[in-house]
């Protein structure tokens, strides 16, 4: 059986493809029907003034994905047995646009949350230093990395920990994670029990709200006041818990600390219980009056608290790097889980961080940047109080990365969703909240102002948002 076929010499599919694509055709619109036998090799390729292997290409491809079958010296058919087939439709693929990713890749928008002075970072530093471990790496580098971490990096962290934050603990009680999520999975893959009771701070991170639901974890919220989280009020609303997640040094988000008495009580009810505190130390090396505070897992003398850090909000956010820090008799249980989790970093970044750590280019860059993100939150607090005056309280705590500004009137949710439309990315405080009895406020990044002119324009932008 002989068919039209027409082919496009010039175009860029080659031939034996538009030939192989034409039978396909020919076989779903029933122009050619199972069992019908279709030209020989030779015939078609003097009939199309084809090569006989352009020819041989197209019927193999076909013969492959059983379109056509092979009868020796009674030629070649469409595959009996070949079920119905119905033409392809072909539809130009829609993008949905409904879902909005937690973090899109774009550029930082003003007043955005959670970011370090991205204009600051030593970027020429890091290049020479990355490109060193790229030069150097051996078969190490190439093998199925370690997946508690890079040993050096691991031994690095340790020593800083014991350094700047009064935590003495061994590398091996260290586990590099791809950020704070992955050290909640981690945590909850080897300790958490579907339906374990957890305290969380109210108002508290919602991301970490989120990863723990998701767990399985039964959520009791726990009021936060200016010494930090209420322990009084945890153990009267659930006595038996076996976790609670803390930020005791600079309160996400209100940025209050929790306080010595505070601490002490809640190491205490743990080590009663048996319970879990995971202490999230997201941004400690930003204090503006003082000293950085000690850890609360300095204080740790039972084993009960699981600390963990962050170097994306110190470095840059790309890095996708924490850490975390477990009980010595627990590093075995958790060294398993890390090795069926597979939460690998890539070990470039994990060397360069190491180095950046043992040649003491972090301590370099962490005293510059107190010292300009100092001048920075100056910078928006004037520009907001100017502009705003009692319409806007501002809360300046003593560290941290953000301001929280009080609302006298309107929603934070739908100011958050305006300011959003127009490049101003504040975060509505509500949203940190699980219960009734919601404050209104925003919470306002101010790390990456790189002027006080600046500060002054974002202030004006936002004074008309709210005003709407």
């Amino acid at each position: 059986m002989m068919l039209p076929i027409k082919l496009d010499r010039g175009h860029s599919v080659p031939i034996y493809r538009q030939l192989y694509l034409r039978f396909r055709e020919s076989i779903a619109d029933g122009r050619l029907r199972p069992g019908d036998r279709v030209p020989a090799v030779r015939a078609l390729a003097a009939e199309l003034n084809l090569a006989r292997g352009t020819v041989e290409a197209a019927y193999q491809l076909l013969m492959g994905e059983g379109y056509l079958t092979a009868r020796g010296a009674a030629g070649t058919v469409v595959t009996p047995q070949l079920p119905p087939m119905s033409s392809p439709t072909h539809h130009p693929p829609v993008a949905s646009t409904a879902y909005q990713p937690t973090h899109s890749g774009a550029q930082p928008l003003a007043l955005q949350m959670g970011l370090p002075a991205l204009d600051a970072f030593p970027r020429k530093l890091w290049t020479r230093l990355a490109g060193r471990q790229l030069r150097q790496a051996g078969l190490e580098g190439l093998v199925y990395p370690d997946p508690r971490g890079h040993a050096p990096l691991r031994a690095a962290i340790a020593t800083y920990l014991g350094i700047s934050r009064g935590i003495t603990c061994h590398p091996q009680q260290v586990f590099v994670c791809a950020g704070y999520r992955a050290c909640l999975d981690l945590i909850s893959h080897t300790l958490m029990r579907q339906g374990d009771g957890c305290w969380m701070e109210e108002p508290g991170y919602f991301m970490a709200r989120n990863a723990l639901l998701e767990a399985g974890a039964q959520l009791v919220p726990v009021p936060v006041d200016e010494d930090g989280l209420d322990v009084a009020q945890g153990i009267a609303r659930a006595p038996d818990a076996r976790f609670a997640v803390v930020t005791p040094t600079h309160q996400s988000p209100l940025g209050v600390s929790l306080s010595l008495p505070r601490r002490l009580a809640l190491l205490d009810w743990a080590n009663q219980r048996g319970s879990w505190v995971i202490e999230d130390d997201y941004d400690s090396e930003y204090r503006y009056q003082g000293k950085p505070l000690p850890a609360l897992k300095s204080l740790d003398q039972q084993g009960r608290v699981l600390y963990t850090g962050t170097f994306s909000k110190v470095l840059f956010p790309g890095l996708r790097l924490a850490y975390l820090v477990v009980p010595a008799e627990q590093s075995e249980a958790f060294a398993r889980q890390a090795d069926r989790l597979h939460n690998h970093c890539p070990q470039v970044l994990q060397a360069t961080v190491s180095v950046f750590l043992q040649e003491g280019h972090f301590a370099r860059h962490l005293k510059k940047m107190r010292g300009l993100y100092g001048v920075r939150r100056r910078w928006l607090v004037e520009a907001l109080q100017a502009q705003f005056g009692g319409r806007l309280l501002i809360d300046t705590q003593a560290g941290g990365m953000h301001l929280v500004a009080w609302l006298c009137e309107g929603d934070d949710r739908e100011i958050s969703r305006r300011a959003r439309a127009v490049g101003v990315a504040v975060e509505p405080l509500s949203q940190w909240y699980m219960e009734g009895g919601r404050r209104q406020g925003l919470v306002l990044g101010f790390t990456n102002i790189v002027s006080a002119e600046e500060a002054v324009g974002v202030a004006d932008r936002l004074e008309r948002i709210i005003r709407g």
